[in-house]
């Protein structure tokens, strides 16, 4: 389970996911695979199509993890008051912005402006991952800054899809999933001695019946996963996302890369391709890398940036590039953007992993170079008398 758990593991199980559902979607056996995708199970209210399943219910489960870990930096994290969060905040409010205006700008009167959130998240999992494999030796302070701006732009993402593409919501359905949120918050508090079974069976059932209030009543499913993670009591919450973590990294995360990847390469000339194409494919890493760039140079003259040392601008330009890598939740956003155009959202899914696979390439030269130049300017010969990560300066520009 450990090797599961690794940032290095998780990132190559959805990058490898993702190609093979690509390469596997423009072969023979590409038209089964689509017609297994959209194969409906269920029935009544609950009939939805195997792809549904997977895009509406297991990544529930990823978002209720990643509510969870919000909620842990805004407690006693990285983000647990407004003097740490204000440098990562503006970064990360930059890089959604830049990203969004590239996209507009590029797809301006075309009729497909709707997609302008798909460029604007991060795949956190994906960039740690990247930062793992490259960069041995680097100050842990670079992870913070990466983490602390990869939370906050999840939880610009979770606003997004609950506001932009939700139509006519059910309001009493919304009210009863707000009381059963409530009560699953409140039993959280109480899972201890004899009564810790009969409550988780009784939680599991409550978050079920949450997950089908907020699918039914026209939020997508996912912002049930959200709100249950952020009422959940640390501790067991804790514990659960451990428990979840290898199932999210190893089936959920791979299984959703793989179906949402799963899409015929248009035969068609690059003129012919979609402005939604281009748009994601430039803003996604141009954007990300100019905004998170830019807002992270204006955020190092506040006073908590200056109080805590500057990241360097080389440093600054590395999380920018990792935090081009959009995946997981630019993939599901091109679903939701794009839901009514299966051309469209076929050449959204194919500019996601271009896009990402640039940044991906960028970020990985990038965080090598600046760990060659750590371990040089900082070397430490024993690994035994290797001081603690925080204690090591980042090289300055």
């Amino acid at each position: 389970m450990s090797l599961i758990r690794s940032e290095r593991t998780a990132a190559g199980l959805l990058l490898g996911a993702a190609a093979l559902g690509l390469l596997l979607a423009n072969t023979a056996v590409g038209p089964a695979l689509l017609d297994v995708q959209h194969a409906h199970l269920g029935a009544g209210p609950l009939d939805l199509s195997v792809g549904h399943w997977i895009s509406d219910g297991l990544l529930a489960i990823f978002f209720f993890i990643v509510a969870v870990e919000l909620k842990h930096e805004l407690v006693v994290g990285e983000l647990n008051s407004v003097q740490k969060a204000i440098h990562p905040a503006i970064a990360a409010v930059a890089g959604v912005i830049v990203p969004a205006g590239i996209y507009l700008a590029l797809t301006v009167g075309t009729g497909v402006s709707q997609g302008w959130p798909i460029p604007t998240a991060t795949d956190i999992a994906f960039a740690l991952g990247v930062l793992a494999v490259f960069g041995r030796g680097l100050p842990n302070r670079l992870r913070v800054f990466l983490l602390a701006l990869a939370v906050l732009d999840d939880l610009i993402a979770i606003v997004i899809i609950a506001v932009f593409f939700t139509t006519d919501p059910n309001l009493l359905e919304l009210a009863l999933a707000a009381v059963t949120v409530a009560v699953f918050g409140v039993l959280s508090r109480m899972l201890r001695g004899r009564m810790r079974w009969p409550l988780g069976v009784l939680m599991v059932l409550l978050a079920l019946l949450t997950w089908w209030l907020v699918y039914d009543s026209g939020v997508h499913a996912t912002i049930a996963g959200v709100a249950l993670g952020l009422v959940m009591a640390r501790r067991p919450a804790g514990k659960v996302t451990h428990a979840l973590e290898p199932w999210s990294n190893g089936l959920i995360l791979p299984l959703f890369a793989f179906s949402a990847a799963l899409v015929p390469i248009p035969a068609v000339s690059p003129s012919q391709l979609s402005p939604a194409f281009w748009g994601i494919l430039v803003a996604l890493p141009v954007g990300k890398l100019i905004g998170i760039t830019l807002g992270g140079w204006l955020g190092s003259f506040t006073k908590r940036g200056a109080e805590r040392g500057r990241i360097s601008f080389f440093g600054l330009i590395t999380v920018a590039a990792l935090g081009g890598i959009g995946f997981t939740v630019s993939l599901l956003m091109n679903e939701l953007a794009f839901a009514g155009s299966e051309e469209v959202r076929a050449e959204g899914t194919l500019a996601v992993l271009l896009g990402s696979a640039v940044a991906i390439v960028v970020s990985g030269f990038l965080v090598s170079a600046l760990a060659r130049r750590n371990r040089r300017e900082h070397p430490h010969p024993d690994p035994r008398k290797r001081p603690h990560p925080e204690s090591q300066a980042e090289p300055s520009a």
